[in-house]
């Protein structure tokens, strides 16, 4: 194959302003104002690059360039390298199809986490993981945007956009995530004061936003609680610092986006252009020519949405009964709870 005849990237003389380059906040890519040359224009760190082409993580890929495993243009790769559109990346001698994260379509879905799935890429003891149910992406990967334990269920984003999904899971952006909560037993007003207040838990002060009550019957109440951060079982850990126990846990809304009403437990909905713009707009992201899904992608959302498609059922090991319960979409609570005009206890998940 001919050799490029420009260098490596991050060996490229700079003949840019310096108030003409832009840098986000990790240092992972560079873009350029309209008056920057087009040879410095769009570059971003190599190790950066491969991760989020779904190669490994990053720290993965940094040992991968560290081995002498990836060239650039036909020379060594090393650890700062940057790269962009018209490089030859090749890892093992295999060519990269490289793609600048600007010029990618930037796509969000929301999917409907159903109990007895596991956040995680793989798991050691072969439960079913949440990456399972999700379309297939070429030269790029999912990013999960948060978590929820295996007993909980609700809304989980996914983005191809580490940007995006770093932004909205940092504290300091204090995205809202809104959460349906049955308990056993109820909140007093004095309880409700101190979730809102603010608890002392092991890893620190931790609050509700807010709390409602939601109705319920018999031993089980429910409530709609909103959180600005995410913590590990942050919502039940304060529920059980005031002597009561989460028996149901429903993430309903993740800042701007929903949990759709049309959607089942183990279904996912990619998000359009105009609802990933309000997405954006919470953290500060500038939008791309290309984000969302369009045409005929569009068109099958539509048909989804007028006739919804039914509940998946997980497959587990030691669960298995109560797993195929949870994805049935009949209701498992009589009560009536309302989250935005939506009846959270039929949602499609028995706890």
């Amino acid at each position: 194959m001919p050799q490029s005849n420009h260098p490596i990237s991050s060996n490229q003389p700079d003949t840019t302003q310096e108030s003409d380059v832009y840098t986000d906040h990790n240092g992972d890519y560079q873009f350029a104002s309209s008056t920057t040359q087009a040879s410095t224009a769009g570059t971003e760190k190599l190790q950066k690059a491969l991760a989020r082409m779904g190669l490994g993580s990053r720290r993965q890929m940094e040992e991968v360039i560290k081995a002498g495993r990836v060239s650039i243009n036909q020379k060594p790769a090393t650890i700062g390298d940057r790269v962009e559109q018209s490089d030859e990346i090749r890892v093992d001698g295999r060519l990269i199809k490289y793609k600048s994260e600007r010029e990618k379509r930037r796509r969000v879905l929301a999917y409907y986490k159903p109990e007895g799935e596991i956040c995680s890429a793989n798991d050691p003891e072969g439960r079913t993981t949440v990456f399972e149910r999700l379309p297939k992406l070429t030269h790029d990967r999912w990013i999960m945007v948060g978590r929820l334990d295996i007993n909980s269920t609700g809304l989980l984003l996914f983005t191809n956009d580490g940007e995006l999904a770093h932004r909205l899971m940092h504290p300091s952006n204090e995205i809202v995530r809104e959460y349906a909560v049955r308990i056993l037993g109820e909140l007093t007003p004095e309880m409700m004061r101190n979730l809102t207040d603010g608890v002392m838990l092991e890893d620190g002060l931790a609050k509700f936003e807010d709390i409602r009550q939601g109705g319920g019957e018999g031993v089980n109440k429910w409530y709609h609680v909103k959180l600005k951060e995410g913590r590990n079982r942050e919502v039940r850990r304060l529920i059980e610092s005031q002597g009561l126990k989460v028996s149901r846990l429903l993430r309903t809304s993740y800042g701007s986006v929903d949990l759709p009403k049309e959607l089942r437990t183990g279904r996912f909905i990619e998000l359009d252009r105009k609802e990933i713009h309000r997405l954006i707009d919470l953290v500060g992201i500038r939008p791309r020519e290309d984000m969302g899904v369009h045409g005929k992608a569009k068109e099958k959302k539509e048909r989804f949405q007028k006739k919804p498609m039914k509940a998946r059922t997980i497959r587990t090991s030691s669960r298995s009964g109560r797993a195929g319960t949870t994805a049935t979409g009949r209701n498992s609570n009589p009560s009536s709870s309302n989250t935005r005009g939506r009846d959270t206890g039929n949602r499609g998940s028995k706890r």
